[in-house]
């Protein structure tokens, strides 16, 4: 494992690099609100990505290198995102296709960046439809807007909600909550029968 440092305009980020053996393309993958890099589900993804010849880096906000919890803004987790993109894609994965990807509030980030971004493909691991008990506030267009192959990995007693398939992204319902910790290998499968799909025709 390799780690790299990312000036952005809201402070340092930081990127864990999990390289594959002979990387095809590179998944960059995005943490919750107030969680880290080591979340289960993001361990669970991140192996597979490496078994199926995709290498990753685990992006660490801004805001959660300072210490804090409460997540930024939007627009500036959007910034810092794209910027480290940049960076990571010019420096570690040039000429690579890359996968945005997150967890929870991560996977609206992706979604968010996807375009200006140019990520062939979003990986979306808990993505929160809504807050719990408000399905009136809805993110489902968020997920819509998404114009690449996305997969949302979900669990079935998420109080986030279950996002609607879409034309453009698939929903893989696993057992359990929000944390997805309760069957990983099944989230393990999820993204390794994914990740080849959609990115033989890019190769």
């Amino acid at each position: 494992m390799t780690r790299a440092t990312i000036d952005t305009a809201y402070g340092p980020a930081r990127a864990e690099l999990h390289c594959a053996e002979e990387g095809s393309a590179a998944l960059l993958l995005g943490h919750g609100a107030g969680g880290g890099l080591a979340a289960p589900d993001l361990v669970a993804a991140t192996r597979a990505a490496q078994a199926a010849g995709v290498h990753v880096a685990l992006v660490e906000q801004p805001y959660r290198v300072a210490g804090r919890r409460a997540p930024a803004p939007a627009k500036q987790l959007d910034e810092a995102w794209l910027t480290v993109a940049e960076e990571l894609g010019g420096r570690w994965f040039a000429d690579l296709p890359l996968v945005f990807a997150g967890r929870s509030s991560g996977a609206r980030v992706a979604c968010r960046t996807a375009a200006p971004g140019q990520a062939v493909a979003v990986l979306c691991l808990a993505f929160p439809v809504h807050p719990p008990g408000r399905p009136d506030r809805s993110r489902q267009p968020e997920l819509d807007a998404v114009e690449v192959p996305t997969l949302v990995v979900q669990g079935d007693r998420d109080p986030f909600g279950r996002p609607a398939a879409g034309r453009h992204h698939e929903v893989v319902v696993v057992p359990g909550d929000h944390s997805l910790e309760a069957d990983l290998d099944a989230v393990h499968r999820a993204v390794a029968e994914w990740l080849p799909r959609v990115l033989r025709p890019l190769l």
